[in-house]
């Protein structure tokens, strides 16, 4: 019995101290006082702080701009990327595979410090076009996978049948590859627009003087302090994190519905 109750005093603790920090780190928030080790009672004020911010806001667009766009590219080229070698069968597959997949197995640090190399060397203005390259290169793995294993399910039946009735390649997959794929892609969509949201260590390297994104502004407020308004900010960054790390999840869990007509 002692050893069967070892296991769950293990990720007790690990829990505990995962999690403590960041439970504090929401109820601080709600704090009244301007010191955040001091409880000051209920409040809503810094969530209004937050808000009337310009920089903030500012920081904020930028984030979220920069991380549709990426997302929009990576959705693309990370489709296109699975498709290609789900239809196609080589040899060289597994080590394309492998290779699509090493944005976010590279350190982020050191991938931060290849973009900062690249684009010198290339002569790019840093600011939002850098920051787009480097985001849309680890958020295409993500995309990519997702699609490939909603491929993997997928009857090929459906594909020779549309193409047995006359349909062309572009219609068969418009009609056919394309719904069975589709949550794959907005699984795929959803967490890497929460890991480009949340992403500091490349930003850092490849942004701009005159672009800031919201991860960077709060590193470089913490610097000064946590104050109650980081803590407001780092609460609703951790909820959207949260929202959208569910949905993918959840539509990642979905069968192929194999309907599609040519």
């Amino acid at each position: 019995m002692k050893r069967k109750k070892w296991p769950f005093v293990y990720v007790g603790i690990i829990t505990a101290i995962t999690y403590i920090p960041i439970l504090l780190t929401v109820i601080y928030s709600f704090n009244e006082s301007k010191i955040s080790s001091v409880w000051g009672g209920f409040s809503l004020k810094w969530y209004g702080e937050l808000l009337r911010d310009r920089d903030i806001r500012e920081a904020l667009a930028n984030s979220l701009i920069l991380a549709f766009l990426s997302c929009l590219c990576g959705a693309v080229i990370g489709t296109m990327g699975a498709v290609g070698i789900y239809r196609r069968k080589s040899r060289l597959n597994e080590a394309v595979a492998m290779i699509s997949m090493l944005p976010i197995m590279i350190p982020e640090i050191i991938l931060g410090m290849i973009f900062l190399s690249v684009f010198s060397l290339m002569g790019l203005p840093f600011g939002m076009l850098t920051l787009v390259i480097a985001h849309t290169a680890f958020c295409i793995p993500y995309i990519y996978s997702m699609v490939s294993t909603r491929l993997v399910g997928m009857d090929k039946a459906l594909e020779e049948a549309a193409l047995d009735l006359g349909a062309s390649p572009f219609r068969v997959f418009w009609d056919v590859t394309f719904p069975a794929i589709l949550p794959g892609i907005l699984s795929g969509v959803m967490l890497a627009f929460a890991m480009s949201f949340d992403d500091v260590v490349i930003s850092i390297f490849v942004t701009g003087p005159k672009v800031n994104t919201l991860p960077v502004k709060i590193y470089t407020k913490l610097k000064t302090g946590v104050t109650p308004e980081i803590n407001a900010l780092a609460t609703i960054m951790l909820a959207l994190t949260i929202l959208l790390i569910a949905g993918s999840a959840v539509l990642g869990r979905k069968k192929p519905s194999g309907k599609g007509s040519a």
